[in-house]
């Protein structure tokens, strides 16, 4: 929660930049002078180029955390196993054992967007978030190239599983 207040406050703060910067912009081209119309058109691509930015992020971070909601659903999230120092810091051994794991368990379903999600926690665990990025891309990629068949597939397995499960039950 703590970080998505963080975030909004963040993304208020960027959208009130870029509007004060975007109204110097305009002043600077009603000025009329050559120069004052080529700095204020500079200046109001800033901007358009931090509002995309602004977008595009907010794009992955709500689809990366719909694919942790699915995965939360199906119980497939990852499971904090690891070991902390005194300071409260991830042990570096313990997450690259992790991330062994993770990588292992990618590398046998490469077309499965839960290994990528839960390979790009790996990656964020061991400070990687180059990488983290990458392989969430990845997974929200596959999600919607192949999670809705995927999904509905699981879910089918799940209730012939849960069908089976009844039918023993006297």
């Amino acid at each position: 929660m703590r970080a998505k207040v963080t975030y909004f406050v963040t993304a208020a703060v960027l959208v009130v930049y870029f509007v004060l910067v975007g109204s110097r912009g305009v002043l600077l081209i009603e000025n009329g002078s050559a120069v004052t119309i080529t700095f204020g058109v500079a200046v109001l691509v800033l901007p358009v180029i931090g509002l995309w930015f602004l977008w595009k992020n907010t794009q992955f971070v709500r689809r990366a955390n719909r694919l942790a909601a699915e995965l939360d659903a199906e119980g497939g999230l990852p499971v904090d196993e690891l070991k902390r120092t005194p300071g409260g810091r991830i042990d570096r051994d313990s997450a690259d054992e992790v991330f062994a794991r993770r990588r292992a368990e990618t590398e046998e379903a490469p077309e499965d967007w839960r290994s990528w999600f839960r390979l790009a926690v790996a990656y964020h665990d061991a400070r990687d978030v180059a990488r983290a990025r990458k392989a969430m891309q990845r997974a929200i990629t596959l999600h919607g190239t192949h999670g809705t068949h995927a999904t509905q597939a699981t879910r089918a397995t799940n209730n012939e599983n849960g069908r089976a499960r009844d039918a023993r039950t006297p």
